[in-house]
C-alpha cells in the first residue's frame, strides 16, 4: 500500500458503514490514506454531479471565500487564529482523511487544511448539527474544558456561562456555539491522548456545512503544536489529482520516512498572518522566460502579511494582478491561438487543442515546474481548455499569492518546521 500523507485537515463525522468497503484499508505507522473529496471512498461526493462548468464556477466561487478569509487574517493583528473562522466554514474540504476520536473510538473522516489552527466537531446534543456526530457520551476519555483551562485563553471571544469554556462565532445569517473539549484522536497507529478541540453544541442559519474542522497550521492549539514531542512538527503531503480513478494519496506525519532527495526553500513566518506557511518566490517563468513581475507583487512583507504561501484548501493557484497578468500575457503569447475566451474567473480559455507553455515556480534555492496537467482543466466533453490559474482579490489585504493544491498535484509537499524550510520532490500520488 503507498504511503500517505495530510497537511490541512477539516473534520467531517461519519460511521464508516456508509463508505465503500474497499475504502476501509488500513492505514499504518504515521501516514494516512488521503481521498479526494470525488473519491468513490467520499461521502462528498455529490449524488448528481453537476456539469464540468458548474463545478468549475462552483470551485471558483468556493476559492474566492477562501481567498477573503486569508485576506482577512491580517486584519486582526492577532498571534492565535480563531478556533473556527465564520469564513472558513463556508469553505468545502477539498482532500480527506480517516481517524478515530474518544475510548473506544469512534471513526471520523477529515479534510486536510494547512492555513487553519484548531479543530471543532458537531457533538451530541447539537441543535441543528448534522445527524452524523460525536458522541461523547460514549468515550470514557471525553472531557469538556473549564474557563481556568490555559487553552480557554487562546480562542476567540471565550465566555464562561457555566463551567465550560464557550466560544460563539457569527457570520452573515448563522453562528455556532461550542464547548471547548479534550479527547484521544488516533491516527494511523499514533494515539494522541488530550487533544483539544470545540465540541459544538448550537448551529444556526444555512450556511454552515456539517463537516467540522481540524488544523496544520502553526498555531498553538494546531495539531502540530498538540503533537510537537510525537511529529516534531514535520509533516508531509501528496495530493492526488482529482482525475485519478483512485482518488488517494498519502499524509505523512513526523520525520520518519520523509523523502532524502528533494529541493528545499526557506520557510518563511510572517506576524501578520502567524498560522500560514510562506516562502519567498523570486520570479516565474513561462517556458524559458522569465516574466517581469513588479518586485512588491512578490515581495515578503512582515509589516503588511504580503508574501507567497502554500495552501491546501485553495483549489485553484492565484497570483496578484500584476504578477497573474504577467503570467497570463506571456502563456497567450506563447500559445499563438487568437480566440481567448472566458469562464467565470478563468480568463484565458481556448475551445480548439493547444500546445501549452510550462510555468515555473522560482523559489529561493528551489525551482517547481508544473507539468500540463497541474496547469489546465479540460471539460469532460474535452471543448475547452483554460489555464487553472487566476488574479486574487483586488483589495489592501489581498497582496497574498496562493500555491493552491491543483498546482501541488502528484509533487510531495514537506513542511519541516524545526528547520524552517519546505520540500517539493516528483510523486506521483495515485
Amino acid at each position: 500500500m503507498k504511503t500517505l500523507i495530510v497537511c490541512l485537515v477539516f473534520l467531517f463525522i461519519s460511521q464508516t458503514q456508509g463508505l465503500n468497503p474497499k475504502c476501509n484499508t488500513q492505514d499504518h505507522g504515521s501516514t494516512l490514506q488521503v481521498f479526494h473529496i470525488y473519491s468513490p471512498c467520499s461521502p462528498f461526493k455529490p449524488s448528481k454531479p453537476l456539469s464540468w462548468e458548474d463545478d468549475m464556477l462552483l470551485t471558483l466561487a468556493k476559492d474566492q471565500v477562501r481567498l477573503q478569509y486569508l485576506s482577512s487574517l491580517v486584519v486582526a493583528k492577532k498571534s492565535v487564529v480563531p478556533v473556527a473562522s465564520g469564513r472558513q466554514i463556508l469553505q468545502s474540504p477539498t482532500y480527506i482523511v480517516m481517524a478515530r476520536i474518544g475510548t473506544p473510538p469512534q471513526t471520523m473522516l477529515m479534510a486536510m487544511d494547512t492555513s487553519n489552527d484548531a479543530a471543532w466537531i458537531p457533538c451530541n446534543g447539537c441543535h441543528g448539527c448534522s445527524s452524523k456526530v460525536f458522541n461523547t457520551a460514549k468515550s470514557s476519555t471525553f472531557k469538556t474544558l473549564g474557563c481556568h483551562a490555559p487553552q480557554c485563553k487562546q480562542v476567540q471571544n471565550p465566555s464562561c456561562g457555566g463551567s465550560a469554556c464557550v466560544f460563539n462565532m457569527t457570520y452573515g445569517s448563522s453562528s455556532i456555539a461550542a464547548n471547548l473539549s479534550r479527547d484521544t484522536i488516533t491516527l494511523a497507529a499514533d494515539p494522541i491522548p488530550s487533544y483539544v478541540f470545540g465540541c459544538l453544541q448550537k448551529i444556526t442559519g444555512r450556511s454552515v456545512p456539517q463537516q467540522g474542522l481540524m488544523g496544520l497550521g502553526r498555531g498553538r492549539l494546531s495539531l502540530l503544536s498538540q503533537t510537537q514531542s510525537l511529529y516534531k512538527s514535520t509533516f508531509s503531503y501528496c495530493l492526488p489529482s482529482f482525475r485519478s480513478p483512485k482518488f488517494s494519496g498519502s499524509l505523512r506525519l513526523g520525520p520518519t520516512g520523509q523523502p532524502l532527495r528533494i529541493k528545499y526553500t526557506p520557510l518563511l513566518k510572517n506576524p501578520r498572518r502567524p498560522s500560514l506557511y510562506f516562502v519567498k518566490l523570486i520570479g516565474i517563468r513561462v517556458g524559458r522566460r522569465i516574466v517581469d513581475i513588479p518586485p512588491k507583487a512578490l515581495a515578503f512583507n512582515p509589516s503588511t502579511g504580503a508574501g507567497t504561501i502554500f495552501d491546501s484548501g485553495t483549489v485553484f493557484t492565484r497570483l496578484v494582478k500584476p504578477a497573474y497578468v504577467a503570467v497570463r500575457n506571456e502563456f497567450r503569447r506563447r500559445v499563438k491561438v487568437a480566440n481567448v475566451t472566458s469562464l467565470g474567473g478563468f480568463d484565458t480559455c481556448y475551445t480548439v487543442p493547444i500546445v501549452a507553455p510550462t510555468i515555473t515556480f522560482m523559489f529561493a534555492g528551489m525551482n517547481v515546474t508544473l507539468p500540463q496537467e497541474n496547469l489546465l482543466i479540460h471539460s469532460t466533453a474535452g471543448s475547452i481548455t483554460c489555464l487553472a490559474m487566476a488574479s486574487a482579490p483586488d483589495n489592501v489585504n489581498s497582496v497574498l499569492n496562493v500555491i493552491a493544491n491543483m498546482q501541488q498535484q502528484n509533487l510531495r509537499v514537506l513542511f519541516d518546521v524545526p528547520n524552517s524550510r519546505l520540500g517539493v520532490a516528483r510523486e506521483r500520488c495515485t
